[in-house]
């Protein structure tokens, strides 16, 4: 009974690893698992998050076995090519 909660970039360095396992019974939405693995810090508003690799919403639901992964949004740019 667990959900696989992954961090990506500078999510990476903040939480100090870039995986963990919780339990699946202590969250059942994306908000819900986010406050559990940051120390009940509040959701950025402009931060990704995915269920199973599909981009997904804060009130999303999540079951035992998903993975839930957080990241920073993506800026980038190329030189105009």
């Amino acid at each position: 009974m667990a959900i696989t909660v992954k961090f990506f970039a500078s999510l990476r360095e903040r939480m100090g690893c870039d995986e963990t396992v919780i339990d699946s019974q202590s969250a059942g939405t994306i908000a819900e698992v986010w406050q559990q693995v940051a120390d009940d810090e509040v959701l950025p508003a402009n931060l990704l998050m995915a269920v199973n690799m599909e981009y997904a919403e804060p009130g999303s639901v999540v079951r035992d076995g998903d993975e839930v992964a957080f990241f920073p949004p993506v800026t980038g740019g190329g030189n105009g090519c």
